[in-house]
Protein backbone atom coordinates (compact mmCIF):
# COMPACT_ATOMS: atom_id res chain seq x y z
CA UNK A 1 0.00 0.00 0.00
CA UNK A 2 1.53 3.06 -1.04
CA UNK A 3 1.49 5.69 1.49
CA UNK A 4 0.19 9.14 0.15
CA UNK A 5 0.22 11.02 3.38
CA UNK A 6 2.01 14.46 3.42
CA UNK A 7 4.73 16.35 5.68
CA UNK A 8 2.41 19.75 5.74
CA UNK A 9 5.43 21.64 4.39
CA UNK A 10 5.61 23.31 1.24
CA UNK A 11 8.54 23.82 -0.98
CA UNK A 12 8.20 27.62 -0.47
CA UNK A 13 9.60 27.04 3.19
CA UNK A 14 12.51 25.42 2.60
CA UNK A 15 13.66 26.61 -0.76
CA UNK A 16 16.47 28.54 -1.53
CA UNK A 17 16.08 32.64 -3.35
CA UNK A 18 16.81 34.07 -5.08
CA UNK A 19 18.49 31.43 -7.84
CA UNK A 20 22.23 32.14 -9.25
CA UNK A 21 21.54 31.85 -12.26
CA UNK A 22 24.52 32.11 -16.01
CA UNK A 23 23.24 32.82 -19.41
CA UNK A 24 24.19 29.45 -21.80
CA UNK A 25 26.29 31.27 -23.52
CA UNK A 26 28.09 32.45 -20.75
CA UNK A 27 31.76 30.22 -20.15
CA UNK A 28 32.22 27.72 -17.36
CA UNK A 29 34.73 29.43 -15.96
CA UNK A 30 32.17 31.62 -15.43
CA UNK A 31 29.45 29.49 -13.95
CA UNK A 32 32.22 27.80 -11.65
CA UNK A 33 33.30 31.28 -10.11
CA UNK A 34 29.73 32.44 -9.45
CA UNK A 35 29.28 29.25 -8.10
CA UNK A 36 32.36 29.54 -5.60
CA UNK A 37 31.54 33.10 -4.69
CA UNK A 38 28.08 32.32 -3.80
CA UNK A 39 29.11 28.50 -2.34
CA UNK A 40 26.93 26.77 -4.36
CA UNK A 41 27.08 23.04 -6.19
CA UNK A 42 25.18 24.07 -8.91
CA UNK A 43 23.81 27.04 -10.66
CA UNK A 44 20.82 27.23 -13.55
CA UNK A 45 21.38 28.12 -16.68
CA UNK A 46 19.02 30.30 -18.32
CA UNK A 47 17.88 31.57 -21.72
CA UNK A 48 18.23 35.09 -22.69
CA UNK A 49 14.74 36.07 -21.36
CA UNK A 50 15.60 33.76 -18.03
CA UNK A 51 13.77 30.95 -18.69
CA UNK A 52 15.40 27.94 -16.87
CA UNK A 53 17.03 25.45 -20.05
CA UNK A 54 19.60 23.30 -17.97
CA UNK A 55 21.38 22.88 -14.76
CA UNK A 56 25.26 23.07 -14.16
CA UNK A 57 26.84 20.66 -11.05
CA UNK A 58 30.16 19.95 -10.09
CA UNK A 59 29.94 16.50 -11.50
CA UNK A 60 28.76 18.31 -14.63
CA UNK A 61 32.02 20.05 -14.76
CA UNK A 62 33.65 17.31 -13.08
CA UNK A 63 32.41 15.03 -16.42
CA UNK A 64 32.21 17.36 -19.24
CA UNK A 65 35.24 19.82 -18.49
CA UNK A 66 38.13 18.28 -16.21
CA UNK A 67 38.00 14.61 -17.18
CA UNK A 68 38.00 15.74 -21.08
CA UNK A 69 40.81 18.41 -19.95
CA UNK A 70 39.02 21.07 -21.90
CA UNK A 71 39.66 24.60 -20.87
CA UNK A 72 36.77 26.38 -18.88
CA UNK A 73 36.75 29.65 -20.00
CA UNK A 74 36.46 28.02 -23.41
CA UNK A 75 33.43 25.60 -22.82
CA UNK A 76 30.29 27.72 -22.97
CA UNK A 77 27.79 26.58 -20.19
CA UNK A 78 25.30 25.19 -22.73
CA UNK A 79 27.59 22.54 -23.60
CA UNK A 80 28.32 21.41 -19.49
CA UNK A 81 24.96 21.49 -18.11
CA UNK A 82 22.47 18.54 -17.35
CA UNK A 83 18.70 19.12 -19.29
CA UNK A 84 15.85 19.12 -18.80
CA UNK A 85 15.30 21.07 -15.58
CA UNK A 86 13.20 19.65 -12.94
CA UNK A 87 10.84 21.68 -11.49
CA UNK A 88 8.24 21.88 -8.84
CA UNK A 89 5.73 24.21 -7.69
CA UNK A 90 6.40 26.53 -4.73
CA UNK A 91 2.59 25.26 -2.92
CA UNK A 92 4.10 21.13 -3.51
CA UNK A 93 4.61 19.05 -0.05
CA UNK A 94 8.56 18.74 0.30
CA UNK A 95 7.46 14.76 0.62
CA UNK A 96 6.48 14.99 -2.98
CA UNK A 97 10.10 16.85 -3.68
CA UNK A 98 12.21 14.56 -2.40
CA UNK A 99 10.08 11.67 -4.24
CA UNK A 100 10.47 13.13 -7.85
CA UNK A 101 14.25 13.67 -6.91
CA UNK A 102 14.48 10.03 -5.86
CA UNK A 103 12.65 9.11 -8.97
CA UNK A 104 14.77 11.23 -11.45
CA UNK A 105 17.80 10.58 -9.58
CA UNK A 106 18.89 14.12 -8.72
CA UNK A 107 19.35 16.61 -6.21
CA UNK A 108 17.97 19.64 -7.12
CA UNK A 109 14.59 20.96 -8.60
CA UNK A 110 13.38 24.98 -9.97
CA UNK A 111 10.95 26.12 -8.26
CA UNK A 112 8.57 27.90 -10.65
CA UNK A 113 5.43 29.84 -10.01
CA UNK A 114 3.18 31.28 -12.62
CA UNK A 115 5.99 30.34 -15.60
CA UNK A 116 8.76 31.87 -13.38
CA UNK A 117 11.71 30.55 -11.58
CA UNK A 118 11.72 32.21 -8.17
CA UNK A 119 13.62 29.48 -6.32
CA UNK A 120 15.36 26.39 -6.03
CA UNK A 121 14.84 23.56 -3.36
CA UNK A 122 17.76 20.63 -2.77
CA UNK A 123 17.78 17.78 -1.42
CA UNK A 124 20.25 19.31 1.31
CA UNK A 125 17.57 21.75 2.66
CA UNK A 126 15.30 18.85 3.09
CA UNK A 127 17.76 16.92 4.83
CA UNK A 128 18.49 19.93 6.94
CA UNK A 129 14.72 19.83 8.12
CA UNK A 130 14.68 16.41 8.40
CA UNK A 131 15.37 16.43 12.35
CA UNK A 132 12.13 18.95 12.88
CA UNK A 133 10.66 16.22 10.81
CA UNK A 134 11.20 13.21 12.82
CA UNK A 135 10.46 15.47 15.65
CA UNK A 136 7.05 16.12 14.43
CA UNK A 137 6.14 12.39 13.20
CA UNK A 138 6.98 11.35 16.85
CA UNK A 139 4.62 14.25 18.35
CA UNK A 140 2.19 13.16 16.19
CA UNK A 141 2.25 8.87 16.76
CA UNK A 142 2.68 9.46 20.80
CA UNK A 143 -0.82 11.57 20.38
CA UNK A 144 -2.45 9.00 17.98
CA UNK A 145 -1.51 6.75 20.35
CA UNK A 146 -3.11 8.73 23.32
CA UNK A 147 -6.22 8.48 21.24
CA UNK A 148 -6.15 4.76 20.87
CA UNK A 149 -5.63 4.01 24.52
CA UNK A 150 -8.68 3.14 26.31
CA UNK A 151 -10.27 5.79 27.99
CA UNK A 152 -10.85 5.43 31.81
CA UNK A 153 -13.30 7.09 34.02
CA UNK A 154 -13.75 5.83 37.83
CA UNK A 155 -17.01 5.25 39.15
CA UNK A 156 -18.34 5.39 42.37
CA UNK A 157 -20.85 2.83 41.37
CA UNK A 158 -21.63 -0.66 42.72
CA UNK A 159 -22.18 -3.56 40.94
CA UNK A 160 -21.07 -6.79 38.87
CA UNK A 161 -17.44 -6.61 37.63
CA UNK A 162 -17.60 -7.09 33.66
CA UNK A 163 -14.02 -9.09 34.20
CA UNK A 164 -14.32 -11.80 37.32
CA UNK A 165 -18.34 -11.48 37.43
CA UNK A 166 -17.68 -10.07 41.29
CA UNK A 167 -19.80 -7.70 43.37
CA UNK A 168 -17.76 -4.72 44.21
CA UNK A 169 -18.83 -1.02 45.61
CA UNK A 170 -16.15 1.18 43.35
CA UNK A 171 -16.13 -0.02 39.61
CA UNK A 172 -14.29 1.65 36.73
CA UNK A 173 -14.96 1.95 33.32
CA UNK A 174 -12.15 0.57 30.53
CA UNK A 175 -13.38 0.75 27.12
CA UNK A 176 -17.08 0.53 27.85
CA UNK A 177 -16.70 -2.02 30.86
CA UNK A 178 -17.30 -1.55 34.03
CA UNK A 179 -13.78 -3.15 35.94
CA UNK A 180 -12.98 -3.72 39.76
CA UNK A 181 -10.31 -2.55 41.31
CA UNK A 182 -8.42 -5.86 41.31
CA UNK A 183 -9.31 -6.85 37.64
CA UNK A 184 -7.92 -3.85 36.56
CA UNK A 185 -4.66 -3.86 38.32
CA UNK A 186 -4.45 -7.65 36.57
CA UNK A 187 -5.42 -5.88 32.94
CA UNK A 188 -2.64 -3.48 33.30
CA UNK A 189 -0.35 -6.54 34.54
CA UNK A 190 -0.92 -8.69 31.05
Amino acid sequence: MLNHAKTGVQVKDVMSRPVKTVLEHDSVEQAAKKMIANDLGSIIVTDAQGNPVGIITERDIVDRVVAENRVPRKVKAEAAMSRPVRITTPEADIKEAAESMRDHNIRRLAVMDEGKMIGIVSSKDIVEITPALLELISEKTRITHQQLMPSRRVFTSTGYCDHCRQWSDTLMEVSGNFICEECQVDLESE
